[in-house]
């Protein structure tokens, strides 16, 4: 009797489970009106086309800044690229989602309005008028209110980008630099993050970066504790060299330089800010002042062994500018012997020919070249044919390379067969292809 009763309870709370995990696996069908055309979705935030075709706003943005012209499902060109918020499939969608709400659907939010190019220049003469004042509080708003703006879309980050706002923001930074670095920083951090995603800035925006109140004012933020902020610093500046070189005059001058660079090098677990501060270390370097005056005190501060290092690293955006550094750094005698003193010298540059980019193989022939001559011993040749240099060079000489770079490596090549006599491993079989060659 036991077992008989027992036998139909079992069934029915089986046939309960089994219930139960039918209805959770009911599949829901989506309307097909509320679905966009072009990502089969459940529409967010209807907007209708001219054509009388509605989709979901941030696909047909994708769409049409893709390039395309016309509408997806229609194919007609479009007259214009005007996106009418569909209010009604919008109400639609939200009603559906909460009749459905026990199936697990979340009711879709109301989309906020979209930003205009007016509303841009609105807020940058606001902006441009505060700064002029001092009135960092109030400025902060408006920068917060940009940087909501910005995380709606790509296409509010585009029109922010495109309305000129890159140099509303970077003359408010410096007209707050020019008041107190100190007494607006708060205002100060919350423009230095914006601008890295303004990039590329105008002529005029540069202008206001490169003044020598906004450079001292950057120096100086190199050494706080902010990571992210010492990162847009160090952007900034690589992209106000990158694009004009004249403000290394400037930026010379300025204490402490030299020794905030080399210690963002060392900073850890940062490979974007090593790659800037190598970038604008090779700037400076590059410019005959720039050379003159601060060369002496990056050796100093070894950026020739912390260039060497970042070459064992294997990056190859951080290979090309410690390569590029080197190079730099060894147009003065100085520099040279420094860097042919590094025991890892030449066996990294050759290693690092044709193995990285074309431009990293122009640097490593560069430095071997400079240091071919150094002391009239041929002692860097030497020690490059030891590791296969030769070899290198020739297969080199065969792919595309610089009329420059190719002059130098058959130069080195001339070079070395002088010295083949004090290598007794060298295949002379080498030397015949040089002469039939050259």
């Amino acid at each position: 009797m036991t077992f008989f009763w027992k036998r139909p309870r079992a069934s029915r709370l089986a046939g309960k489970k089994l219930l139960s995990k039918q209805s959770s696996q009911i599949e829901l069908t989506i309307p097909a009106h509320f679905r966009c055309p072009i990502s089969l979705d459940l529409m967010k935030d209807p907007v209708t086309l001219s054509t009388g075709i509605t989709y979901d706003r941030e696909s047909i943005e994708k769409w049409i800044q893709d390039g395309n012209q016309t509408c997806p499902v229609t194919n007609q060109v479009l007259t214009n690229f005007d996106q009418i918020p569909n209010h009604m499939i919008r109400r639609m969608i939200q009603d559906w989602c909460v009749e459905n709400r026990a199936h697990g659907v979340e009711r879709i939010p109301t989309p906020r309005t979209p930003i205009t190019c007016y509303d841009i220049i609105e807020i940058g003469s606001k902006m441009m008028a505060l700064a002029s004042k001092g009135d960092a509080k109030r400025c902060l708003g408006l920068v917060e209110k940009i940087n909501v703006w910005a995380k709606e879309s790509e296409q509010s980050k585009s029109l922010i980008k495109d309305n000129g706002l890159g140099f509303v923001l970077a003359a408010s930074f410096e007209s707050f630099v020019s008041l107190s670095c100190e007494k607006n920083e708060d205002v100060i951090r919350e423009i230095m993050l914006m601008l890295t995603w303004m990039f590329p800035l105008g002529i005029e925006g540069r202008s206001k970066l490169g003044s020598t109140q906004s450079l001292r004012c950057m120096t100086r933020l190199l050494s706080v504790e902010d990571l992210l902020l010492k990162k847009s610093c160090i952007l900034t500046l690589k992209e106000l060299l990158s694009a004009d070189q004249t403000h290394v005059k400037a930026l010379i001058d300025i204490d402490g330089l030299p020794e905030a660079l080399i210690n963002l090098i060392n900073a850890p677990d940062s490979l974007s800010i090593k790659k800037s501060s190598f970038s604008v270390i090779y700037h400076i370097i590059s410019t005959q002042l720039g050379h003159k005056r601060l060369s002496s005190r990056f050796l100093e501060l070894g950026v020739v062994e912390l260039s060497l290092e970042a070459l064992v690293e294997g990056d190859k955006g951080l290979s090309e500018m410690a390569l590029g550094v080197l190079d730099r750094i060894s147009d003065s005698r100085e520099g040279r012997e420094r860097v042919q003193k590094h025991a890892l010298t030449v066996p990294l540059m050759v290693k690092k020919i044709l193995r990285v980019s074309s431009l990293a193989t122009e640097f490593c022939v560069s430095v071997l070249w400079k240091l071919s001559n150094i002391n009239g011993d041929g002692g860097a040749l030497v020690e490059a044919l030891h590791v296969g240099a030769f070899q290198k060079l020739l297969l080199m000489l065969q792919v595309n390379c610089g009329e420059e770079t190719k002059m130098k490596a058959t130069e080195m090549l001339k070079l070395m067969n002088q010295y083949k006599n004090k290598l007794e491993c060298f295949d002379s079989g080498h030397y015949k292809y040089l002469r039939k060659s050259y």
